[in-house]
């Protein structure tokens, strides 16, 4: 989730603190419709695994939970320290 994180926010220098888990990315704005494409490579090289649009939803990139939930269960395992 440290990358994730990291590129929301290299994508808006203006945030003042940690954006929340349960944040709703999309109405906060800090993912619009163009670096969503950008994201989802993002999500995909992370995970290791290809995202097909024709199996998601929106609602499973409106929060940081969601988006560990949906797509990073395993990878953010090995993210974490120690593991």
């Amino acid at each position: 989730m440290q990358r994730v994180a990291a590129w929301l926010n290299e994508k808006n220098p203006g945030l003042d603190g940690p954006i929340g888990v349960e944040e709703d990315l999309i109405e906060a704005r800090l993912i619009d419709s163009m670096d969503f494409l950008e994201f989802i490579d993002l999500l995909e090289e992370i995970s290791g695994d290809s995202i097909d649009l024709q199996e998601v939803t929106i609602d499973d990139f409106r929060t940081l939970a969601r988006v560990r939930e949906r797509f990073l269960g395993s990878a953010v395992l090995a993210d974490a320290p120690g593991g």
